[in-house]
């Protein structure tokens, strides 16, 4: 019996269980027998390309990587979206949290986390180092470390697809003496520089020397002899920081920390392992760790705010009204003012606790605008929490993009994401370029489809998939890999909103 199709029967039958689907249900969407569905689940049958092409279709998920094949959407846009979607927990908070799993000898337990590419490589790159994971019912992942991590069998094509593995560095500092990681990767937008993160951990007594591919890390922990003061006010930066932290008794004061949603769900985190930390949702925190950890702890990581952020730019884009259920206000709240000083309507339905009983959650009601929006009077820029979120920034082009009048756009951190934006202009946007950082967008867009290949920013290329749902015709987004990166289903998501999207597997 072969093992690899053991390995994807297993895979098949729990996407058909997240799914919601009997085995008759799938059998009949596959047109199949229910007995051959069973084969394929138990690893019984062999499956040819055309066989795993039509599976990932039936699911709206990709089975399986094969060299060379691309999956790419096809977007019949100009529908009218309705109705609510609920949000998914934060991809930045879940991959944190994986890396703060390390800091326990016992089993943590991460609640709904979002089934992702880039969740799907840090588990990848924790498996190969001996670490025991598995997925359970609802979405949630159990991690139990091993005795010894195995840090030579590193799995480096997957370390090297996001840039996340940095934040290793961290946790592993109180594990080996001695260790190396790839370099980081992740979405290309420039030069991104983990700088900030060797000069905090050096105050702690880690020495990082880059060469050959790899961080190499030798470790002679000791407490920190001043105030941490972070170079940048980095989110990857301060959960670093906070886990290399963790685990030394004395206490670590942070200064110029971020503040924001992922950092505060690893602080929750953190607190529920035994570490004391003040100052949570501040720009300082305090810390005094604890030397060991071994509990069995179960946590669940608050929605994701950015996600909040894409159904808002795709209702206001394409003139929808839509319900956005448990949105984490607090990292929401400034951004729906200046869309307030644009135009927008929206009301507030119900406020409520997450699942770590910590973070305040809305539902949130966005109305039609019928082309009322005038753009913001002053430019919108990206700023650490709080301000508009970073990663909220590019969500601000289709959105201006239907007001009336002349919107600046300044995305200072990254080199090359505004590079990105002027994509837009194929879907019929009237963008300038002013330099890498700013572009200006003159509106109202009369959108029109286009076949695009998607950017290599998870961002960039959301935004022109929102484009294309504002567009009359079909419209095609190819290689969405990156897409996939970051959010869970979201075409099958935006589907049941009204849109028409079809994934296609191209092999």
């Amino acid at each position: 019996m072969s093992t690899s199709n053991q390995k994807i029967g297993q895979l098949i039958y729990q996407i058909r269980q997240e799914k919601g689907l009997t085995q008759a249900d799938f059998a009949r969407r596959l047109g199949t027998s229910q007995s051959a569905v069973n084969r394929i689940e138990h690893g019984r049958q062999n499956l040819s390309l055309e066989t795993l092409g039509r599976i990932s279709d039936v699911l709206n998920k990709q089975i399986i990587s094969i060299a060379g094949s691309t999956v790419s959407l096809r977007v019949e846009g100009g529908h009218e979206l309705k109705g609510e979607i609920t949000l998914k927990t934060s991809k930045n908070a879940a991959v944190g949290l994986l890396c703060a799993a390390l800091l326990n000898k016992g089993t943590t337990r991460l609640k709904s986390v979002a089934r992702i590419e880039e969740v799907n490589r840090m588990i990848e790159v924790l498996r190969s180092i001996g670490v025991q994971i598995k997925w359970l019912t609802g979405n949630d992942l159990e991690i139990r470390p091993p005795a010894k991590l195995d840090l030579e069998n590193m799995d480096k094509a997957a370390a090297r697809k996001t840039r996340s593995v940095i934040m290793f560095i961290g946790p592993l500092m109180h594990l080996s003496k001695e260790f190396k990681i790839p370099y980081a990767g992740g979405c290309e937008l420039g030069k991104r520089t983990v700088l900030p993160h060797l000069y905090a951990l050096e105050e702690l007594g880690v020495e990082v020397l880059t060469k050959s591919g790899h961080y190499n890390v030798k470790v002679k922990k000791h407490p920190a002899k001043r105030p941490v003061v972070l170079y940048e006010s980095g989110d990857t930066t301060t959960e670093n920081i906070l886990m290399a932290a963790a685990k030394v008794e004395e206490e670590t004061i942070i200064k110029m920390a971020s503040a924001n949603y992922a950092i505060q769900d690893l602080c929750f985190f953190l607190q529920r392992l035994g570490v004391s930390i003040d100052g949570i949702g501040t720009t300082t925190l305090k810390v005094r760790g604890v030397k060991e950890i071994k509990k069995n702890v179960s946590y669940a990581p608050s929605e994701d705010p950015v996600e909040a952020m894409t159904f808002v730019a795709a209702a206001i884009s394409t003139n929808s009204s839509i319900t956005i259920k448990r949105v984490p206000i607090e990292f929401m709240e400034l951004e729906l003012y200046k869309l307030e000083k644009m135009g927008v309507k929206y009301d507030i339905l119900t406020s409520y606790k997450a699942a770590n009983g910590k973070t305040d959650l809305v539902d949130l009601k966005i109305h039609k605008h019928n082309g009322s929006l005038l753009a913001p009077e002053e430019k919108l820029y990206g700023r650490p929490f709080p301000g508009v979120n970073i990663d909220n920034l590019p969500y601000f082009v289709p959105i201006v993009a239907v007001a009336k009048g002349r919107s600046l756009i300044h995305d200072w951190v990254y080199e090359d994401r505004a590079l990105m934006f002027t994509e837009m202009k194929k879907i019929g946007v009237d963008l300038e370029l002013a330099d890498p950082h700013r572009v200006f967008v003159n509106g109202p867009t009369k959108w029109r489809a286009a076949d695009m290949v998607a950017p290599s920013g998870i961002r960039p290329a959301v935004i022109l998939l929102i484009g294309m749902l504002a567009a009359n015709g079909i419209s095609v987004l190819r290689n969405v890999y990156t897409i996939n990166r970051g959010y869970e289903d979201l075409a099958e998501r935006l589907n049941a909103l009204g849109a028409n999207i079809t994934v296609v597997h191209d092999i």
